[in-house]
């Protein structure tokens, strides 16, 4: 279960860009062990999550996420060692505009899945949260609510089961949703002054704030106890493409 050749060969990219990382700009053993855990703890999931979804293998737009993942798994290296930005940006960079190729891929070969849906999601929602710990050791704690908003709004799903109701399709929440990874590359920058990268991750997280407040206030109105619908959280993410 959960396509053991596609996961090995990320596995060994993965441990192939940690090396490069290492070579290039001289990872520490920070980086080293966050890279590592990531790897372990993000193939043992999604070993687990395809298993319980009855998934054999990977689709093709699966498999973009995958790559995505890798790439996202060097943003987490660097991260967790205070690493140079100009690689993250760029690592970074790459796995956000992944984000709009597994869409593509997913609607062309009509593979759209559950599955991949919330694969694209929770790797939508991780490099989101990375990228707000390293804007937050900048910019101040504050940051962190941008990652945090969607874990906190699943953490409180069991104590307000009307949280789990479906949304109904939204083009606002996907530009949210887009808009956070940007603003939080572009103030991880170097070239960004820190007053202007205060400035984007503010609006950013207004613009955050406002969807997941619109979201929830649905959610309330349309009845309270539509639990286990599959819905994860506003804003943090939708099906492949989910970034525009």
């Amino acid at each position: 279960m959960g396509d053991p050749a596609a996961l090995g060969a990320a596995a060994c990219a993965q441990t192939a860009l940690l090396a490069l990382l290492g070579l290039s700009v001289g990872l520490g053993p920070a980086g080293w062990a966050a890279g590592a855990v990531y790897l372990l703890a993000g193939t043992a999931i999604v070993v687990w999550a395809a298993r319980r979804c009855g998934r054999e293998r990977l689709g093709p737009a699966d498999r973009v996420t995958l790559a995505r993942s890798v790439l996202i798994g060097g943003v987490v290296a660097l991260v967790a060692d205070g690493g140079p930005a100009w690689p993250l940006v760029v690592l970074a960079s790459a796995a956000l505009a992944l984000d709009l190729v597994d869409g593509l891929v997913a609607r062309s070969t009509r593979t759209e899945s559950s599955f991949g849906a919330r694969f694209d999601m929770e790797a939508d929602a991780f490099l989101i949260l990375v990228l707000s710990v390293r804007v937050a050791s900048e910019l101040g704690w504050w940051v962190l609510a941008i990652g945090a908003m969607r874990y906190v709004f699943v953490a409180a799903t069991p104590a307000a089961p009307w949280l789990g109701g479906p949304l109904p399709p939204s083009r606002a929440r996907k530009v949210v949703a887009a808009v956070q990874g940007v603003a939080l590359v572009a103030a991880a920058a170097p070239v960004v002054p820190a007053w202007g990268a205060a400035a984007v991750v503010a609006a950013a997280l207004a613009s955050l704030t406002w969807s997941f407040g619109r979201d929830v206030a649905g959610l309330w109105r349309s009845g309270r106890g539509t639990a286990g619908t599959g819905a994860v959280g506003p804003a943090a993410g939708t099906r492949h493409g989910g970034g525009v």
